[in-house]
């Protein structure tokens, strides 16, 4: 049991999304576990290369599960510290060809989703001591959105919307085809009222527009840091803003403001750099 809470829908996703994973990997048989014999068991140990926060224990879990319901993992580490290179992560107890046919599905899941987790406590950290809440996008890994959306509140950071179903972000394309963001807002209203009305902005004018329609969230497009600035002075009323648009952990810092609620990134889930971990037979 790890010490963050698994979403109903992410945990249902894991089996499938496991299951794909292997059948992708293995198809019609590891050929090369073939070599060892059929009956041999073994001990492996994996470690991090890298300093890194450590996520994805439960697609780790359920990759074994899947292979062999027997095999033991002990887990030296929680979901979500902070780890060490060259430090022990886990051990697996079990026959040595379950445990050589999963070794790369577990390690891409844990390096993968470990390394969305660092990178998330590294913007979470620069954010620390402002009320600016650092909110993912859906510009996550086809096939990975909930894992990679979980992977994000383990390192600290929040979730945007989850999909294109659970809330309205009217766009450029969606204003244009609605004929402007109020009558964008108002026919979003009258399609699902209980949904949140996020409208995209790319200047002052829509901005305006944006507010006058009452939107929940605005969102501020490759708004220059100056340009958050010299917001100060607006009346936002019950409407929320966030910024978006090319921030990452060298700019971050720069668009933090009293006006701002929410910064937006997509490099959260997309500019990572997978966490280099190793497996090793030890008996």
């Amino acid at each position: 049991m790890t010490q963050f809470q698994l979403s109903r829908d992410t945990a249902s996703d894991i089996p499938d999304c496991v299951a794909r994973v292997l059948k992708e990997d293995i198809g019609s048989g590891d050929i090369t576990a073939m070599l060892i014999p059929a009956e041999r068991e073994a001990t492996a140990a994996v470690i991090s290369r890298d300093a890194a926060v450590i996520c994805g224990r439960p697609w780790v879990d359920e990759v074994f599960r899947q292979l062999d319901p027997s095999t033991f993992i002990e887990w030296n580490i929680k979901e979500g510290d902070l780890v060490s290179p060259e430090q022990r992560l886990f051990t697996l107890k079990g026959n040595a060809r379950i445990l050589l046919t999963g070794e790369r599905a577990a390690l891409n899941f844990l390096q993968t989703l470990s390394a969305t987790a660092t990178l998330a406590r590294e913007y979470a950290d620069l954010a620390t001591g402002s009320d600016v809440k650092i909110l993912d996008t859906r510009k996550t890994i086809p096939g990975l959105r909930l894992a990679q959306k979980y992977a994000v509140t383990v390192g600290g950071c929040n979730n945007h919307r989850i999909g294109l179903y659970d809330a309205f972000l009217i766009k450029e394309n969606h204003i244009a085809a609605c004929g402007g963001i109020a009558q964008a807002v108002k026919q979003a209203r009258s399609i699902a009222a209980d949904k949140l009305v996020e409208v995209e902005v790319e200047t002052l004018e829509e901005l305006q527009q944006a507010l006058a329609a009452k939107a929940d969230v605005v969102m501020l497009d490759n708004f220059s840091p100056a340009d958050i600035k010299a917001l100060s002075d607006i009346d936002f009323g019950e409407t929320k803003i966030e910024v978006s648009g090319n921030i990452t952990a060298d700019t971050m810092q720069q668009y933090i403001s009293s006006a701002v609620n929410y910064i937006s990134s997509g490099s959260l889930t997309k500019h990572i750099q997978a966490v280099d971990l190793s497996m090793r037979l030890v008996e």
